[in-house]
């Protein structure tokens, strides 16, 4: 199990730091990402994010966030 962790570990780290420009989608992305809509995206789009860049920052907080969690509930089972 661990090997595909740590590819999705690298994923996380290779991709580039996010703009500041993404910072409060990428927020709403890590704490309630089932409030984003369309609108959220078209606005980045509208700010000069390229679809490319929005859905490879969403996708490495989203796998970031996940092996946040995942990580705390090894610990606690231990």
């Amino acid at each position: 199990m661990t090997e595909p962790l740590d590819e999705l570990r690298a994923v996380v780290e290779r991709t580039p730091a996010a703009p500041s420009s993404l910072e409060p989608y990428l927020s709403k992305v890590r704490d309630r990402a089932y409030t984003i809509t369309d609108g959220d995206v078209e606005a980045l789009k509208e700010a000069g994010c390229s679809e490319d860049e929005i859905f490879e920052q969403t996708v490495a907080v989203a796998i970031g966030q996940g092996l946040r969690r995942l990580d705390a509930a090894m610990e606690v089972l231990g």
